[in-house]
């Protein structure tokens, strides 16, 4: 797989990427490259494996990964991935404040490997920032649970007249605003929301060009009304419409892999499945790692 994606990732001029999710049913792990680290991933071993064997597993992936990639192992990160509970997608783990800087399409971003569970960087949404900074010349581009605002920057830089992103998090937001200049963008021109995407689209009156939507599967906060992508998606969508210019784009994400998209509820868009598209080379492996669409008004395109 390395050798096969050595020509793409320098094409795309990337440096961080995905180099094996699972490929051997006995090693259950998830191996990330960044720059000169890795980040491995121990997917929950199913019941019937000892604890005992799927700790001698994942010690025998760590060993390999370090002397495939050359990588000492004080530059491997570790953790487990479990079944989420609610508020879980971007958790804390530690507070090491340890960070680094990689590449994307030409762009830097600043990651966080060590203290929470989610780097920073979700790699699989490579095609869709990318789609994004092709839409977003002239635009005003609004993202919605924009993290750490990775496609807030794609935006930027694909020319955007203004971008809001929107989060619950002020920690995320001060780290979107770090990206924003890390990449020399920081113009004057991009907002940045500490509310819950509802309650912001509620009051919002802007109108909007470009709207990227990628919510969590579900969350809970003291500070806004639970959220669960697969119950709350129309009224999202509806609220994200109700924002969005006669001839505008939402790009809608979801990593929930039993979601259904209820088109039927919502009329006034043309829904497009861009999924296939939007799964970058290193992922193809896994098809259902998300679920991606194109969205415009009916009769608009």
């Amino acid at each position: 797989m390395e050798r096969h994606l050595r020509s793409w990732r320098k094409r795309e001029q990337i440096s961080c990427w995905r180099a094996y999710d699972g490929d051997l049913p006995e090693y259950a792990a998830a191996i990330d490259v960044y720059g000169d680290w890795l980040h491995v991933q121990e997917y929950q071993a199913p019941a019937s494996i000892p604890e005992e064997t799927a700790a001698r597993r994942f010690d025998e992936i760590v060993g390999v990964a370090c002397d495939v990639f050359d990588v000492p192992q004080e530059r491997v990160a570790t953790k487990q991935r479990r079944r989420q509970s609610p508020g879980e997608r971007y958790g804390r783990m530690d507070d090491l404040g340890e960070v680094l800087v990689v590449e994307e399409g030409g762009l830097r971003f600043e990651v966080n490997l060590l203290d929470y569970l989610d780097t920073g960087l979700f790699l699989d949404h490579r095609p869709a920032r990318a789609r994004v900074r092709e839409l977003a010349a002239g635009q005003d581009v609004l993202n919605l649970f924009a993290y750490t605002g990775t496609a807030t920057v794609y935006a930027a830089a694909g020319g955007a007249r203004s971008t809001t992103s929107v989060d619950l998090s002020a920690t995320y937001l001060d780290w979107a605003e770090r990206n924003i200049v890390l990449n020399g963008l920081n113009d004057g021109t991009h907002a940045l929301h500490q509310t819950d995407a509802m309650t912001f689209l509620r009051r919002d009156a802007e109108r909007y060009g470009l709207i990227f939507v990628d919510p969590p599967t579900f969350s809970n906060s003291k500070r806004a009304t639970d959220f669960d992508v697969q119950r709350h998606h129309v009224p999202l969508l509806r609220q994200c419409l109700r924002t969005l210019r006669h001839d505008g784009t939402i790009i809608f994400s979801t990593n929930f892999r039993r979601f259904e998209l209820d088109a039927a509820a919502i009329p006034e868009l043309a829904f497009r499945d861009v999924t296939r598209r939007s799964i970058p080379p290193d992922f193809e492996r896994n098809p259902r790692i998300h679920r991606c669409w194109e969205a415009r008004r009916v009769g608009v395109g």
